[in-house]
């Protein structure tokens, strides 16, 4: 049996426990012994919309050299020692937190958590490593302006959310990346990786004791935090309207968005059916059979909920020939017309159901997995029992919340739309 295929027997995620360390450092917990390994994931209140205005990029290029040296180990020193234990440890960065991940075995993990220690707490920030990761930064970003997903998606964001930091590229312009400071990388790290910011998951072959000590041993570590800024809530702007980006590609990629409800809402599970039904579903959806399978307008179609700490909004993606775009966009828009009004067949909501209540185990296959979907829960705010009561609440949505959702989503059809290309008979 595979390590994944043992780790998917290993823990149930229902099964969360609390564990509040002796300095009062907090984490949900899933204990198992059948596989010796620790997965541990965190996420730190503050990302991108903490950089300065005139810089953005600073989370990103944070996150990226936060295991770019830190304690006595430099760059290369850091790495070659993660690589002799086989301990995998990332970071990310995102709208509104700093997050990672660890992941050892058992008889490693001692290594693996002063590792982690070091990276949060004691970052080096050398020159080298800034250079290089600037620099890494700047070539990725040099490429992305050729890529008209990439271009669409930044457009989009800046006419959702003008003068907004969601509006702002997270992972900065070449202008930005090449202003960004070590004293910037300094005073982000200040505010978001400190005490009482983070929240933890723990998974795997740790009891609650050693685990207690551990939280201790790497976040009561941490400085006090800093203010963050304040990120004012705002709603997707400019729906109704239509932006291209001029790029000479013979197809064209569209971003098309309009409000949305958070995590947070209790309207959220009725949206979210609602959006499988609409475009989530993959190959059973509304927008997939409409666009796709009848018509060829496209090769994939879709649409998510976003939820940011300060804004919400129903998104798609799809892309098709420049000629076609009008027509795709108007296939698109009736069809979120018609499910508005009509809302779903009764047997199209209960396949929905039965879909989203089934699949959803598969995202707990793995230990890294389980811990990932805690912390974000936890950050959510949404219960430490949230997974276990998660698919009742999916199964208890009925055809009223459906249409309340629709009104709160859909609305009055309006779109925010950006196409990249070089779209004709676009009106």
């Amino acid at each position: 049996m595979s390590v994944a295929a043992m780790e998917a027997l290993s823990a149930s995620p229902t099964e969360v426990a609390r564990v509040l360390s002796p300095g009062g450092v907090e984490a949900w917990h899933v204990p198992s012994e059948v596989v010796p390994l620790v997965a541990l994931a965190f996420t730190f209140e503050g990302g991108a919309a903490q950089d300065p205005d005139e810089k953005p990029g600073v989370a990103q290029m944070l996150a990226r050299l936060l295991d770019e040296g830190a304690g006595p180990y430099s760059s290369d020193a850091f790495q070659e020692r993660l690589a002799a234990r086989a301990i995998e440890l990332s970071f990310n960065a995102g709208p509104d937190a700093v997050g990672g991940s660890l992941k050892t075995l058992v008889r490693h993990v001692d290594e693996a958590l002063e590792l982690l220690r070091l990276a949060l707490a004691e970052p080096r920030f050398d020159a080298d490593a800034i250079e290089r990761v600037r620099a890494q930064t700047i070539a990725g970003l040099r490429y992305q302006q050729n890529d008209p997903g990439v271009m669409a998606s930044r457009r989009f964001f800046e006419e959702a959310f003008p003068g907004h930091p969601y509006g702002r590229p997270s992972g900065g312009t070449v202008e930005s990346v090449a202003a960004i400071s070590r004293d910037d990388l300094v005073a982000l790290h200040g505010k978001a990786i400190a005490q009482g910011r983070a929240k933890i998951a723990a998974v795997g072959a740790i009891g609650p004791g050693p685990l207690a000590l551990a939280l201790d041993q790497v976040f009561g570590t941490l400085p006090e935090p800093a203010p963050l800024a304040a990120v004012p809530a705002t709603r997707i702007a400019g729906r109704g309207t239509r932006h291209v980006v001029d790029i000479d590609v013979p197809q064209s990629v569209i971003r098309f968005g309009t409000d949305g409800v958070s995590w947070r809402d209790p309207d959220f599970i009725p949206a979210y059916v609602l959006n499988h039904i609409l475009g989530g579903g993959a190959f059973t959806s509304r927008l997939f059979q409409e666009v796709r399978e009848k018509r060829g307008l496209a090769y994939s179609v879709g649409t998510s909920l976003v939820s940011y700490r300060g804004a919400a909004m129903t998104w798609g993606y799809t892309a098709t020939k420049n000629e076609r775009v009008g027509e795709a966009l108007a296939v698109i828009e009736a069809e979120m017309a018609r499910l508005k009004d009509e809302g779903p067949t009764d047997e199209e909501l209960q396949k929905a159901k039965d879909y989203l209540t089934g699949s959803y185990a598969l995202g707990f296959d793995t230990s890294t997995k389980i811990a990932h979907q805690l912390a974000q829960v936890a950050f959510e705010g949404l219960g430490i029992d949230y997974i276990a009561r998660r698919n009742a609440l999916v199964a208890a949505v009925t055809q009223d919340d459906i249409r309340r959702a629709a009104d709160r989503t859909i609305g009055d059809g309006r779109l925010l739309v950006v196409v990249a290309g070089r779209p004709t008979g676009l009106a």
